[in-house]
């Protein structure tokens, strides 16, 4: 089935489309798929990076979906400009970033669409997370800033954008050169500093993604590949006036030396909702 977009009243979301890469995880796209509740047809593209054997669509009630295969697995940053591409061709406007495994709120897409309408200045937002067990259970709120000015003063210091979820202005990925996998498994935040050179990037401050922990993701099997990226786009984009990117240097470079468990024990031991007395 393939996608398109048409122009529409702002209530409808024909010029979103959910961009989800894929790689084998038949099982977590089936959840994740059905976890959008909307008010109007879903429009889903998703890229499978060379599964084996191939992504297949589920058939859910008020989604459309395309699956766009991919020749043979070449890592997620191919697989997202791919789909950005794929999306400007077929007219769509917004992108809203999902990864297999993770579920969405209800009316998540609505509310991303009406804000972004009303901030044309606004090129990605995101919204709060809930970082849950494969099994679902709750581990910790992710509340980053919502105001831009916030997140690009601690854009090194901490991770204001959940990537899986963000709405994403099309024709700005584009305009500053797409997913690009010049820093590997750090896609997300290269393409966030460069859009905060020409635009703003902004959170709703409300739970919009149930986020899986997976210890088998690029978070844990990439790690230092991951922090060396984001190491390396500190260095690129420096600001020595800037406090907190001195304190986001020095955490990176702690993270670099520090075991990936040890890690999440501590954050989940910070960031975890203490019981009452």
């Amino acid at each position: 089935m393939t996608l398109t977009a048409v122009d529409t009243p702002p209530h409808c979301l024909e010029d979103v489309a959910v961009l989800m890469p894929a790689y084998n995880g038949q099982a977590d796209v089936d959840l994740t798929l059905a976890s959008f509740n909307e008010s109007a047809l879903v429009h889903v593209l998703i890229v499978d990076d060379g599964s084996t054997p191939p992504i297949v669509a589920p058939t859910l009630a008020n989604l459309q979906i395309e699956v766009l295969r991919m020749p043979q697995n070449g890592g997620i940053e191919r697989a997202l400009q791919t789909g950005i591409d794929a999306l400007a061709q077929r007219g769509f406007r917004y992108a809203a970033r999902i990864d297999a495994g993770d579920r969405s709120v209800p009316q998540r897409l609505a509310k991303q669409r009406a804000y972004m309408e009303a901030h044309p200045q606004v090129a990605g937002l995101g919204m709060w997370t809930q970082v849950v067990t494969r099994a679902g259970k709750p581990l910790f709120m992710l509340t980053p800033p919502a105001e831009p000015a916030a997140i690009r003063r601690l854009r090194f210091f901490r991770s204001c954008l959940a990537h899986p979820s963000m709405m994403l202005r099309i024709d700005a990925v584009r305009a500053v050169g797409n997913y690009r996998a010049t820093y590997p498994s750090a896609e997300d935040l290269d393409l966030f500093v460069r859009l905060m050179e020409r635009h703003d990037c902004a959170n709703l401050p409300e739970l919009g993604l149930y986020y899986e922990l997976n210890e088998g993701g690029i978070s844990a099997t990439r790690r230092r590949r991951q922090v060396l990226s984001t190491l390396r786009l500190q260095l690129r984009y420096f600001n020595v006036a800037n406090p907190y990117d001195w304190f986001g240097l020095a955490k990176n470079l702690l993270h670099l030396v520090t075991p990936y468990r040890a890690l999440q024990r501590v954050k989940r031991s910070l960031l975890a909702p203490r019981a009452s007395h």
